[in-house]
């Protein structure tokens, strides 16, 4: 189920920036950090999971912990927040080199979502275009992977365009350096509803869960 609350923007410690960052400066920015991804590939390899299912897992739950993260306008243009947003992620076909967008709902056990996302990618593995689900649900968020390219910094603009409220993530390729890999993992979203401060709890959040994949995988067993 959609829910949300709207914002108070009399109560709202941000509301200043927002109305800066939409009426002065409508500025959308972009950070990329490396990620130790060690322990979560380790178990993946140990126990069968496939990687990019399982990343696209612990980001979402991050970005469902925090609330400037959820943020959207509805339709009479009051900024509101997502009770829970899902990922709309992409499926890359090697055929001919294309991709595809495709959604999956989010549940907190990992088992579960899990199931839940490798299925929806086989099913729609051979959809061509760009939506290769239909009747995508607006409380989503944008998650990709670039596995060629294992870059130090990445930028998504829109020409004459709005800045995206929702997150626009993106996950390079991992490098193994004295027993450590890595990923980059870049977060573009617009500086109206998000700063450096939540920019940096995403980073600090995601690099906690992935360090904790054994943990968050058991109690969901329980």
């Amino acid at each position: 189920m959609n829910t949300y609350r709207k914002i108070d923007m009399e109560s709202w410690p941000r509301r200043e920036h927002y109305k800066y960052y939409t009426e002065r400066l409508k500025v959308e920015y972009s950070i990329t950090t490396s990620i130790d991804i060690t322990k979560l590939l380790d178990f993946c390899h140990a126990n069968g999971y496939r990687f990019y299912p399982s990343m696209i897992y612990f980001v979402t739950k991050v970005v469902n912990e925090i609330e400037n993260l959820r943020m959207f306008l509805d339709g009479d243009g009051s900024l509101c927040v997502w009770n829970r947003v899902i990922p709309s992620y992409t499926i890359f076909h090697e055929d001919d080199k294309t991709f595809s967008d495709c959604w999956s709902d989010y549940c907190e056990d990992f088992d579960t979502f899990y199931r839940t996302i490798t299925e929806d990618m086989e099913k729609y593995k051979d959809v061509k275009g760009i939506k290769a689900r239909k009747n995508q649900p607006p409380n989503f968020y944008c998650i990709s992977c670039a596995p060629w390219t294992a870059f130090t910094s990445y930028t998504s603009r829109v020409p004459n365009g709005e800045p995206s409220y929702f997150p626009i993530i993106t996950i390079g390729k991992y490098e193994t350096d004295a027993g450590k890999t890595t990923a980059p993992v870049n977060l573009t979203i617009a500086h109206a509803v998000c700063d450096g401060y939540h920019s940096g709890l995403f980073f600090e959040k995601l690099q906690e869960s992935v360090n904790d994949i054994g943990k968050a995988v058991a109690s969901g067993r329980k």
